[in-house]
C-alpha cells in the first residue's frame, strides 16, 4: 500500500467536502503529513477508515442567535458547535465569541482539540463552538441577553456526559456565568460539570484562569531541559495580552525569565525592564483598554503600531494570540536573533512555513496541541471536582497541571523517537501520540 498516496486521497476528500474552510484544510494537512509513519506501522487503520472518520465531525450545529441590544434593536448572529469526536469521552472544547468566527475556524479548532485532549491522557473527546458575536464595547446586559439566546438553542446538545464547553477568546467567567445560568434555568438541573471555566466560588477550579499560559511555559521548560537550559535570565517575547499571554508571562517571571514584549491587535509593546504584570492586568482586564495605555502609564515602555512583536530579539517566543499570527518573515527574524525555543500558547499561531523554518534551524518547537494542552487539562480537572462535589486548593491543582504537562512532553518526545527517529520533532510526536490513542478507542468501539 502506498501510504503517501492514501494520505493525499484523504486530504483531497477533506478539501472537496469542506470548500472554503482554509484553516480546517491547514490543520488537516499538518496532521495527515505527520501520520505517514503511524499508518505504515498500523495499516489496519486504513481498512477501518479511521482517518476518514476522524476528519468528519460526528455532528455540526449551526443556529440563529437573535437578541436585543440596549437601544431596542434586534440583532442576529450565527452560533456554532462542532462535536468532532467522542471516542475518548464527552466532547470538550471552548466557545469563541469573535467576529471572525465561521464554520471553518470552529472545525479547525475542534479537529486540533481531538489530539490535544487525547494527549492529556484524560477521558475527554474533541469539540469546539462559538459565535460571530463581538463582546467588545457591549454592556453586561447586552452580553447577558446574547448568552441567554445562545444557550437557549445550544442547551439541548449539552450535558456533563455528552458535551462540556468552556471559554475561549471572548468568553470568560462573565460569559460562562450567563451561559450556565440559562442552562440551569431551562433544564431545572444544577449540573456543575456541564460548563468549565466557572468562578471558583460556584464550582470552578483554581488555576483554570492561569492554566493555558502556565502550561505552555511548563512545556517550554521541559523542552529546554532536554538541552540543559532553562528560563533563568532569558529574554522572552509573548504575543497577545489576553488570558493566555498574561499568565504565560507570570510563570516566566516566576522561573527567572524576563518578558520584554507583548502585543494586541493594535500593535506591540516593549519594556526592557520586564513587563509589569500588575499594570498589564489593569490595562487589559480592568480598563479593557488598548495596550498603548501601558506605554502611556510607564515611561520605560514604548509602543509600536508598525511591524510585529517578533521583531524584538529574544531567547524564547511564546505566540499566545491567534491562529496564523507568526508567519515566514517572523520566523526568519526570530532565528536571525538566535531564538532557542518557540512554544505555541495559542491554537496554530505559526504558519506551516514558519514551523519549517524553526525545525530546519534546530529551534525547539512545541506545537499548540501539546504546548497549550494545560487549559483543557485543567478543565478536565474541574470536571473531576464537579463530579465529586469537591474543590482542590490552588497548590493541589497546579501540581496536577504540572504533572500533566510533563506527561504530555514525555509522550510527545517518546513517540517522535519511536516513529520518526528524532525525539525533538514534537509536531510528529504530538500528532502521532494523540492519533494512536483516539484510533485505538475508535477501533474498539466499532464503525460508528
Amino acid at each position: 500500500m502506498n501510504v503517501t498516496a492514501h494520505m493525499e486521497a484523504v486530504y483531497t476528500e477533506v478539501r472537496r467536502r469542506n470548500p472554503g474552510e482554509a484553516e480546517f484544510h491547514q490543520a488537516a494537512a499538518e496532521v495527515l503529513d505527520s501520520l505517514v509513519p503511524a499508518i505504515e506501522r498500523h495499516p489496519e487503520y486504513v481498512e477501518t477508515a479511521i482517518l476518514e472518520r476522524l476528519c468528519e465531525p460526528e455532528r455540526q450545529l449551526l443556529f440563529r442567535v437573535p437578541w436585543v441590544d440596549d437601544q431596542g434593536t434586534v440583532r442576529v448572529n450565527r452560533g456554532f458547535r462542532v462535536e468532532f469526536n467522542s471516542a475518548l469521552g464527552p466532547y470538550k472544547g471552548g466557545l469563541r465569541f469573535h467576529p471572525s468566527v465561521n464554520l471553518g475556524i470552529v472545525k479547525f479548532l475542534g479537529f486540533e482539540q481531538i489530539f490535544k485532549n487525547a494527549l492529556t491522557g484524560m477521558a475527554i473527546g474533541g469539540g469546539k463552538g462559538g459565535a460571530d458575536f463581538d463582546p467588545k464595547g457591549r454592556s453586561d446586559a447586552e452580553i447577558m441577553r446574547f448568552c441567554q439566546s445562545f444557550m437557549t438553542e445550544l442547551y439541548r446538545h449539552l450535558g456533563e456526559h455528552t458535551d462540556v464547553p468552556a471559554g475561549d477568546i471572548g468568553v470568560g467567567a462573565r460569559e460562562i456565568g450567563f451561559l450556565f445560568g440559562q442552562y440551569k434555568r431551562i433544564t431545572n438541573r444544577y449540573e456543575s460539570g456541564v460548563l468549565t471555566g466557572k468562578p471558583v466560588g460556584w464550582g470552578g477550579s483554581h488555576v483554570r484562569t492561569e492554566a493555558t499560559g502556565y502550561g505552555a511555559v511548563y512545556f517550554a521548560e521541559e523542552m529546554l531541559a532536554t538541552r540543559g537550559q532553562d528560563f533563568d535570565g532569558r529574554r522572552v517575547v509573548v504575543s497577545g495580552s489576553g488570558n493566555v499571554a498574561v499568565y504565560a508571562a507570570e510563570k516566566v517571571h516566576a522561573l527567572g525569565g524576563r518578558v520584554v514584549a507583548c502585543s494586541d491587535s493594535s500593535g506591540y509593546l516593549v519594556d526592557e525592564d520586564g513587563i509589569d504584570l500588575d499594570l498589564l492586568k489593569d490595562v487589559k482586564e480592568v480598563r479593557r483598554a488598548r495596550i498603548s495605555a501601558y506605554a502611556e502609564a510607564k515611561p520605560t515602555a514604548r509602543f509600536s503600531a508598525r511591524g510585529t512583536v517578533y521583531d524584538v530579539p529574544c531567547d524564547i517566543a511564546l505566540p499566545c494570540a491567534t491562529q496564523n499570527e507568526l508567519g515566514l518573515d517572523d520566523a526568519v527574524a526570530l532565528v536571525k536573533h538566535g531564538v532557542l525555543a518557540v512554544a505555541e500558547g495559542a491554537n496554530m499561531p505559526c504558519t506551516p512555513e514558519a514551523v519549517k523554518v524553526f525545525q530546519e534551524a534546530g529551534v525547539l518547537f512545541g506545537p499548540g496541541k501539546a504546548a497549550n494542552a494545560g487549559g483543557v487539562a485543567t478543565s478536565a480537572l474541574e470536571m473531576q471536582q464537579n463530579a465529586a462535589r469537591d474543590s482542590w486548593t490552588f497548590e493541589q491543582t497546579e501540581t496536577r497541571l504540572a504533572e500533566v504537562m510533563r506527561g504530555v512532553h514525555a509522550e510527545c518526545r517518546a513517540t517522535a523517537e519511536a516513529y520518526g527517529g528524532n525525539a525533538e520533532d514534537y509536531v510528529l510526536g504530538a500528532n502521532v501520540a494523540g492519533f494512536l490513542r483516539v484510533a485505538r478507542a475508535m477501533t474498539a468501539q466499532g464503525v460508528i
